[in-house]
């Protein structure tokens, strides 16, 4: 399903729900994904590694050695989600140029989308997920963009969500860590979008999909 009002020469737009644990990346992604059309979803927490997992769980932060091969796997699967999109949408990834948009008269797709939960917490990560993996194939290069939503928690609040959710894996003990690490996005440089997640679910959920949807980068015409 294609969803109205958003433009691009890529017919995929990549949607990174991003920040620190306990911000509601999960929760927000999917709600997010079904309002866009029932997006694909991708949950990043599912990629780590086992043993990644278990240093988390006792308290350890993970490295940049620990965090590349994750987000290596993270970009893949949103590229292998994208050309399905692209594929089940009988559209060669060669043409997407071509396709002239009846309102706006520009070579451009109203966008299918993937929306990915991924803490992305440097600006260096945030650009490995934003580049095609030249070893999946050609077409990957081409079938999508990528833009970031940060969700904005203050400190107490996400500290007071950590509290409650003891079967999680990443707990209060790490807060502190990802808040150091974290390197809020530059909209001036990045294609990024923040919505504050202070606010109640619905409203952030409301706040992102009207942002989501009205946003236009580089790529966009």
């Amino acid at each position: 399903m294609r969803v109205e009002g958003s433009y691009s020469v890529y017919p995929v737009r990549a949607i990174i729900v991003m920040g620190v644990g306990g911000c509601g990346k999960t929760t927000i992604g999917t709600r997010l994904a079904h309002l866009l059309g029932d997006a694909p979803f991708i949950d990043a927490d599912a990629l780590h590694s086992v043993e990644c997992v278990e240093k988390m769980a006792t308290g350890h932060p993970l490295t940049d050695s620990d965090r590349w091969p994750w987000l290596g796997r993270v970009r893949e699967e949103i590229e292998k989600e994208a050309n399905k999109l692209v594929k089940n949408q009988d559209i060669p990834a060669a043409e997407t140029r071509k396709i002239i948009d009846e309102h706006s008269h520009q070579p451009s797709l109203r966008y299918l989308y993937v929306v990915c939960a991924c803490s992305s917490l440097k600006r260096s990560y945030r650009e490995l997920l934003s580049r095609s993996d030249p070893d999946i194939s050609a077409d990957a290069q081409t079938t999508h963009d990528t833009v970031f939503l940060h969700v904005n928690v203050n400190k107490q609040e996400l500290a007071r969500r950590l509290a409650v959710r003891p079967d999680h894996f990443f707990g209060l003990p790490m807060l502190d860590s990802q808040l150091e690490t974290l390197e809020p996005p530059d909209a001036t440089r990045e294609a990024a979008i923040v919505v504050q997640g202070n606010n109640s679910v619905d409203d952030v959920v409301k706040d992102a999909y009207y942002k989501v949807t009205h946003y236009i980068t580089k790529n966009s015409l």
